[in-house]
């Protein structure tokens, strides 16, 4: 690439020097992750908007979604031609914003938080990012009551980067807002390395096996875990969510 290397080549570039050296690593599975991490969060390119946005959720103290979740959001938004779409937890925009730019030209994006300085910061984002008014609903509360009052079947897709306790009640709503074809996208399912250790039995790894069990085994559905950033449990809907 003239002028210099791009920056998803310079994280494959990183990712081969580290895993050149994984055999001499103390924790070789650790050293691979960190390679792929690398390699897949380069790939994905964002720009000063979505960086000012970044920066904006470090000073809130509000984690945001990594480059490669954002992209693989916008990907299944696309994939559906998403023009109704829910978000729990809105941040300061990082996720609407790659949202928003997968939905289709008439698309509008409804965000739920509970705290409104999240609210004001990301409605600040969308408008310098040129997203008018009307493209967003913003819901300041708690999501679980929201969700409640919003037209079942009426949604394309849901995603869920919010309290971990909450998602099977978050999954057992949101399925139901979705028309067929729709997804769920569930975030941060595997933020906890412990996920797997059934010995441990605090709320959030309670609530975090028992949405997966439940999402695996719904008929209605087609599930898949992908291991992007804190980990996405998403389901597309092929039956009547009813």
């Amino acid at each position: 690439m003239a002028g210099g290397v791009a920056p998803w080549w310079s994280g494959l570039l990183r990712a081969r020097a580290n895993l050149s050296r994984v055999t001499s690593e103390t924790d070789p599975t650790a050293a691979l992750a960190d390679a792929v991490s690398g390699f897949v969060d380069g790939f994905a390119a964002e720009d000063d908007t979505i960086g000012r946005a970044r920066e904006r959720a470090r000073e809130l103290g509000c984690p945001a979604v990594s480059p490669a979740t954002g992209a693989a959001l916008a990907l299944l938004a696309t994939t559906v031609q998403a023009r109704s779409v829910v978000e729990i937890g809105t941040g300061a925009g990082v996720s609407g914003l790659h949202l928003l730019r997968a939905m289709t030209p008439d698309g509008v994006l409804t965000t739920i938080d509970w705290e409104p300085e999240f609210h004001r910061a990301a409605r600040r984002v969308f408008t310098s990012a040129g997203y008018p008014s009307g493209r967003v609903r913003t819901i300041t509360g708690r999501a679980l009551d929201v969700l409640s009052r919003l037209t079942s079947g009426g949604y394309d897709l849901v995603f869920a980067d919010a309290t971990l306790a909450e998602y099977p009640g978050y999954f057992d709503q949101g399925v139901q807002l979705l028309r067929p074809g729709g997804v769920i996208v569930l975030h941060n399912v595997l933020a906890d390395v412990h996920i797997g250790d059934h010995g441990r039995r605090n709320p959030d790894l309670l609530a975090l096996r028992d949405v997966a069990r439940t999402m695996r085994d719904d008929d209605r559905l087609r599930p898949a875990v992908l291991p992007l950033g804190g980990g996405l449990l998403a389901a597309a809907v092929v039956g009547p969510a009813a």
